[in-house]
């Protein structure tokens, strides 16, 4: 089962994924998810929770990538580990995503913040 749940920081979306990316009707929820930010400059995934990852989910998080920036929309991806880390190191995926840790996201919308104000 896959949940997603969303914290949007300003310009910011991040998408907290939790359970496994794979084939199947879960992986509609996180395009749904993705697809509703239609506010946001940046779409972040944190993939801190996600234990499975396959073929099919990658696929998915290329055409996401792919999608937001036809559009002009940043996408990365946050706290990648454990076996996702792996998977996309095995690939060479991990030289396609712009991987992020939490507090350069957070420090980014912070300064955001201040140069808006």
């Amino acid at each position: 089962m896959l949940k997603v749940r969303v914290e949007n920081l300003g310009q910011i979306a991040i998408l907290y994924v939790h359970g496994h990316i794979v084939i199947g009707p879960e992986i509609e929820l996180l395009r749904k998810s993705v697809a509703s930010q239609t506010e946001a400059s940046a779409v972040v995934l944190d993939l801190k929770r996600v234990s499975r990852i396959d073929a099919r989910g990658l696929g998915v998080l290329l055409e996401l990538r792919e999608q937001l920036q036809s559009i002009g929309v940043e996408f990365r991806l946050m706290n990648v580990g454990g076996l996702v880390q792996q998977i996309l190191q095995m690939t060479c995926l991990d030289s396609i995503f712009e991987i992020s840790l939490e507090e350069e996201i957070r420090s980014r919308n912070s300064e955001e913040l201040v140069l808006v104000s």
